[in-house]
């Protein structure tokens, strides 16, 4: 497996779970436990993400902007979850905050699916590819059992 299947893997549990909460209603359990549920994904595949991709790649001249701005991302990413759970979850601002959250992370994923990766691909050699994939994988997985 190499790093862009490891990481597609958790791009694809982002879809479905955004999704589902958006397909949430009101002050429910459901929502709630979907929302912790992505809050959970999202913060342990940046964790791995950032370490295991994007810190590679910063060693790269090619490398440094695209991490840079998938580094951004992620801030922006975490500051619409705080905000998110600061909302009441039963408000209509609470849904209408989860559609921006979904667009950014739709966005997010789709520019490191049809950008990013091309150029890593290019910069990564497949031992690199290989073994950033078997690190990723450790850190996402303890990040997602830390609780």
């Amino acid at each position: 497996m190499t790093i862009f299947e490891a990481l597609r893997e958790s791009h694809e549990i982002q879809r479905n779970l955004v999704k589902r909460v958006l397909e949430t209603s009101g002050d429910s359990t459901e929502r709630h436990q979907l929302f912790k549920e992505l809050k959970e994904e999202l913060s342990a595949h940046e964790l791995a993400e950032d370490r295991h991709f994007y810190a590679p790649m910063m060693g790269t001249d090619v490398g440094i902007s695209l991490s840079r701005h998938g580094i951004a991302e992620h801030h922006e990413i975490d500051e619409m979850i705080e905000e998110l759970e600061k909302t009441d979850p039963s408000s209509p601002s609470w849904i209408a905050q989860a559609k921006k959250l979904s667009e950014k992370v739709h966005h997010h994923l789709e520019e490191e699916e049809h950008g990013f990766f091309q150029t890593a691909g290019k910069v990564l050699d497949e031992k690199q590819k290989t073994s950033l994939a078997t690190k990723y994988r450790s850190d996402y997985s303890k990040a997602k059992h830390a609780d």
